[in-house]
């Protein structure tokens, strides 16, 4: 049996706070994926080149520096928008920053698996929509973001797996999630390889559920099709 030296519940804590963290970045990420790639299909040149310097730039710098970015990059702005709203000592929290930078990083990359999804939608599914008199919005929800979600639920489900390991980055602004309460475990104890160990088995945990939740959200998407061989 492990000896915590009574960091248990603190450990316990920092994985609610890691699953808090991860669910509000995909939140996050999907709402900025699902845009990014809607924009860079549209055909108005200013949208394309909107969600392809999104994708681009956002991938092109390590989540690392996002999470930095986002936490130290807006204590001016935060400060700036207290003073106009008489709160000055108004600032973004750790949690909301990392995941915000989480959310923005989740999303380019899911901009990417929207965007293969959107056009492996054969055209003529739109004209069918078209023909039996459906608006354009009422087509997209009704028709396309249907085959999209199935479509884009693996690469998804991969990247929220990545996602999930990314929060550990969060520990180096202050948030206590997994890596920050396991660092203070081994700080007070001189035990690294006990607590880096336990949390390694937490990760790896989150990360079977997650694949078996993930696992029953495409079998149940997929209802109505045939899979091919």
């Amino acid at each position: 049996m492990i000896d915590l030296h009574g960091f248990g519940p603190a450990l316990a804590a920092g994985t609610l706070m890691t699953i808090k963290l991860a669910l509000t970045a995909l939140a996050i990420g999907l709402v900025l994926g699902l845009s990014g790639a809607l924009a860079k299909t549209s055909q108005n040149p200013i949208l394309s080149t909107i969600g392809g310097l999104y994708s681009t730039i956002v991938r092109g710098v390590p989540e690392l520096l996002w999470v930095l970015l986002m936490y130290f990059g807006t204590v001016n702005l935060m400060r700036a928008l207290g003073q106009w709203l008489g709160m000055p000592q108004l600032e973004l929290s750790a949690f909301a920053a990392g995941s915000i930078a989480l959310g923005l990083c989740f999303g380019a990359y899911a901009t990417e698996v929207f965007r293969g999804a959107l056009l492996a939608i054969p055209r003529g599914h739109r004209e069918a929509g078209q023909a039996l008199g459906m608006s354009r919005p009422r087509i997209f929800w009704r028709i396309i973001l249907p085959q999209m979600w199935r479509i884009a639920l693996p690469g998804l489900g991969n990247l929220f797996m990545i996602l999930m390991k990314d929060t550990a980055l969060v520990s180096v602004i202050g948030l206590e999630e997994i890596m920050r309460r396991s660092q203070i475990a081994v700080t007070a104890t001189k035990e690294p390889f006990t607590f880096f160990l336990v949390a390694a088995f937490i990760y790896l945990g989150l990360t079977v559920i997650a694949m078996t939740a993930m696992h029953f959200l495409e079998r149940r998407a997929a209802r109505g099709f045939v899979r091919s061989a």
